[in-house]
């Protein structure tokens, strides 16, 4: 990745800062990168250069992609200004959820390569999982470039069709918390039949985090390793004909999710 460069890389909140790691991490040359952030606070002494606003980018600055990692609610204010960028050879990667490649065309231009991702937050650990569309527009060096970027926080999928991306977005993009509340109800759940609180928390956390971990190394699928767990009789079997009966967690996921599908939708206008 060290012929990267030149980046633009506009907000540099929680995602745009675990991004900007990822690269300096796999060779990037702080000098290809430019970061435009209201609050220099938010670099944590990256060492790179930054400016508050688009107007502080030097005149003659011609990134080769430039990655939207601002808010959703602020990109339609924010994306005008970078529309002078919008020339053959820069492409645009936006991270943020709900907003269409229509609606970033409508403000950086017909012709302006445009990819779409929707990342989630372990890629602060590099361990994310990223999943990306791009427009017409973009060339095949823009979509390598773009992947190679994703790819510095975690593995990275592409789909033909934008409106996968919804779906995308209620699966992976907030699948952290759906698992972190699994972790919570777990250690109530221990806390209910006698453990102590910070032990049932403990047990809980290294229990997700393992059997996660597990599910990573393993070439077996999630049903096989599931069953591996569970003896004929056992005190897992007990426990899995509450959660996998008609009433249990499937149906409940697949409410939840259809509710995220919606709202990212809606989102979207």
């Amino acid at each position: 990745m060290t012929e990267a460069g030149p980046i633009l890389l506009v907000g540099c909140g929680k995602m745009g800062a675990a991004l900007l790691r990822g690269w300096l991490g796999r060779g990037v040359s702080p000098d290809a990168v430019r970061v435009v952030e209201p609050m220099p606070a938010a670099l944590d002494g990256l060492a790179v250069w930054h400016c508050a606003e688009a107007g502080g980018l030097p005149a003659d600055f011609v990134p080769r992609i430039v990655v939207l990692a601002v808010k959703p609610q602020v990109m339609a204010a924010v994306l005008p200004a970078y529309r002078r960028l919008a020339r053959p050879g820069t492409t645009f990667l936006s991270i943020a959820a709900g907003r269409t490649i229509a609606s970033m065309a409508a403000a950086l231009g017909a012709d302006a390569a445009i990819v779409r991702s929707i990342p989630n937050t372990p890629a602060a650990v590099g361990r994310g999982i990223t999943v990306a569309c791009a427009s017409p527009t973009v060339d095949a060096a823009g979509r390598a470039l773009c992947d190679q970027l994703l790819a510095a926080v975690g593995e990275v999928a592409w789909v033909e069709d934008e409106g996968l991306i919804d779906p995308v977005t209620a699966v992976s993009g907030n699948g952290p918390a759906y698992v972190f509340l699994l972790m919570e109800c777990m250690a109530e759940a221990g806390r209910s039949v006698g453990l102590p609180a910070e032990l049932a928390m403990q047990l809980a956390r290294a229990t997700v985090s393992g059997a996660g971990e597990l599910a990573r190394q393993s070439p077996e699928p999630a049903a096989q390793l599931r069953r591996n767990v569970t003896s004929p009789g056992g005190t897992t079997e007990a426990a899995l004909g509450v959660l996998m009966a008609a009433d249990g967690i499937q149906p409940v996921f697949n409410r939840a999710l259809a509710a995220a599908v919606r709202r990212a939708r809606e989102l979207a206008g």
